[in-house]
């Protein structure tokens, strides 16, 4: 069987797309924030967000929008027009994080089923709806 989400592929993740990777720390220099993504290869111009994480002592700060905010404006994603991320129907964070994001951006969520649960989990995992959002301007940065 494959690993879910494993250790080591986190680790893959942070070694191999550190540049489209980024973590928050808080003052004592504890991790409590982190998003993990990259470029798509057949389409540089996205940026796929593979996942986001925020500690449940940091959550409800605004970090996670503060984090994808300063990924996009990096030197590596200089060149991106869109950013997709999938999200399950029930995960109201996500779909909270990335309609305020798109929002700030002036964009909005275009939004379709991506992964059938029946179809392509054999019903044990959720439906994953493909999320995009565009930028027709520069990317804004979170305050």
């Amino acid at each position: 069987p494959l690993d879910e989400n494993s250790l080591y592929c986190n680790l893959l993740q942070c070694d191999h797309f550190a540049a489209t990777s980024i973590i928050a720390e808080s003052r004592d220099g504890a991790i409590v924030g982190w998003i993990s993504g990259y470029l798509i290869p057949d389409e540089p111009q996205t940026l796929f967000i593979w996942q986001v994480a925020v500690a449940p002592s940091a959550q409800g700060k605004g970090i996670a929008r503060k984090m994808l905010s300063r990924l996009v404006t990096r030197e590596i994603c200089r060149d991106v027009t869109a950013l997709r991320t999938t999200i399950t129907e029930d995960n109201a964070p996500s779909w909270a994080l990335f309609t305020s994001f798109a929002k700030m951006q002036g964009s909005s969520l275009e939004r379709q089923l991506h992964f059938d649960s029946n179809i392509h989990f054999g019903g044990v995992h959720p439906t994953e709806h493909m999320v995009t959002i565009r930028f027709t301007e520069g990317v804004e940065q979170a305050a």
